[in-house]
């Protein structure tokens, strides 16, 4: 199988999807990227606690250090926005990350960070894709060495890379209240590489009221519940995997538990209120109370993804803040995190960062800031309500319908000129067409997506109305009808 990045590295399943000779010529490819660019620095390599990360990165540093470069290489598991931080920060230039994020247990994947701490572009992965795919033709022109000769030759080091991360946190967290509070908090990495830091956190601040409650780290993920397809999946926004946590707060062990995927570019949470809290709800309460307490200054935007809730633009319409709609990526954030644009930069499926931070996705962050949102102003159901309550009820939902390969095909070559025709659905108004990723449909009072899967066959369909449940139904059925055209 050839390299192939997606919207966040290459991946596949063990073996097959992604073997020891994938990491060697994705190295070797951005190796030969930073030479013709002549990129200096050191390159942060590492991965969090699947199966293969540690070899994946081992091997990684192995040829990044044959043609010369020096590597940063830690010896434990490091969450996807410490790679993002310690290059924002100057201490490293790029990074090489083995990781799934919350793929199953039998999955790997590497991705590349380049110097703006963010996720590769696209005209950059294509490159990463070009050269990675000649030198799996041609081997013998891949450059290695031993990690202990790359030691010796003062290329290979390792660095503290908990410090800097937990105690730059309190620049925007507010531990203090969160260590005051009444509440008592759950903390689960979900077998992740966010442990460590979590358990820094806990110690620097003094969060007492804080309980890490799940420490095993095994890379069969066996501790997970199954997810609804019989797979094993570490999604803290799905019920399946989060049902432990879900418990904890429904038997009033605990007012908040939160956990972070492990890679801990994810988040997901659930209140003694207000059970399992969905991503897209989270965002909208985050958003707003950033805003509010002036987390981020010179910020005057709002970003999301095309699939995210729309009760993002009207909140930040009663903010005076702008909105940016971008495609689905949060490679897409990146220059504007960068350039202090987002009070908050977010997407449904449970990622997050706001600028100022990481232009990575952080669930480490966003479970702390939850954590002192409840602190400091309720359950986050409640306060998600009194937004509802302000600004309309959204019925939000994602349907993935089953399709093959050519379906796939038309669906991702229609353009907006498709549907010049289509001027009503489900009763209400066509106002405009997206067709930048998949085909987005904006009505009066609600929309719909729909994005074929770029790895399975199936086209996701998602949707929201501020109308009513059964509205959203009829929609859902009418999207299907148009897409059967």
């Amino acid at each position: 199988m050839p390299v192939k990045f997606g919207t966040s590295g290459h991946r596949g399943s063990l073996g097959t999807g992604f073997c020891a000779q994938h990491a060697r010529a994705i190295a070797q490819a951005v190796a030969r990227i930073h030479k013709e660019r002549n990129i200096t620095g050191p390159v942060l390599v590492g991965g969090d606690t699947r199966l293969m990360s540690a070899d994946t990165a081992r091997l990684c540093a192995e040829v990044l250090t044959g043609n010369g470069l020096t590597v940063i290489l830690p010896d434990m598991p490091l969450p996807t926005p410490v790679f993002s931080f310690e290059i924002i920060n100057g201490r490293a230039c790029a990074s090489l990350n083995g990781t799934a994020s919350h793929n199953p247990p039998q999955d790997m994947g590497l991705k590349y960070n380049p110097s703006n701490g963010g996720p590769a572009d696209a005209a950059l992965t294509s490159l990463i894709e070009k050269y990675a795919n000649e030198y799996m033709a041609h081997p013998e022109d891949i450059k290695s060495i031993s990690l202990d000769e790359a030691r010796q030759q003062g290329l290979l080091r390792t660095a503290d890379l908990i410090t800097p991360y937990v105690t730059a946190l309190a620049r925007f967290i507010d531990f203090k209240a969160i260590a005051a509070s009444p509440l008592k908090f759950a903390v689960h990495p979900l077998g992740g590489s966010s442990l460590a830091f979590y358990e820094a956190i806990k110690e620097k601040y003094g969060l007492k009221n804080v309980e890490i409650v799940s420490k095993v780290q095994d890379p069969t993920f066996y501790f997970i519940p199954i997810d609804h397809d019989g797979k094993i999946r570490m999604d803290p926004s799905s019920k399946y995997p989060m049902s432990p946590l879900i418990k904890f707060v429904q038997d009033g062990m605990y007012d908040f538990a939160g956990a972070s995927d492990p890679d801990a570019d994810r988040f997901g949470c659930a209140t003694k209120k207000g059970g399992l809290i969905p991503p897209n709800h989270a965002l909208c309460v985050m958003a707003d109370y950033l805003y509010r307490h002036h987390k981020v200054r010179d910020a005057y935007s709002v970003g999301r993804t095309l699939g995210t809730t729309s009760l993002l633009d009207r909140i930040a319409l009663s903010h005076g803040l702008r909105l940016d709609e971008v495609n689905v990526g949060f490679k897409y954030f990146v220059e504007g995190i960068v350039n202090r644009k987002y009070v908050l930069a977010g997407e449904e499926s449970a990622g997050m960062s706001v600028s100022g931070w990481t232009p990575e996705k952080d669930g480490i962050f966003a479970v702390c800031l939850l954590m002192e949102i409840m602190a400091t102003e309720g359950d986050i159901a409640d306060l998600y309500d009194k937004l509802t309550a302000t600004h309309g009820t959204p019925y939000y939902t994602r349907v993935d319908v089953p399709t093959d390969e050519e379906t796939k095909k038309r669906v991702k070559s229609l353009k907006a000129a498709d549907f010049e025709n289509l001027h009503q659905v489900a009763g209400e108004k066509v106002t405009r067409v997206r067709d930048t990723d998949g085909i987005k449909i904006y009505l009066q009072s609600s929309w719909f997506l729909v994005r074929p899967s770029g790895t399975e066959n199936i086209l996701k369909i998602y949707a929201e109305t501020f109308v009513s449940q059964k509205h959203l139904d009829n929609l859902i059925e009418q999207a299907k009808q148009i897409l059967a055209k």
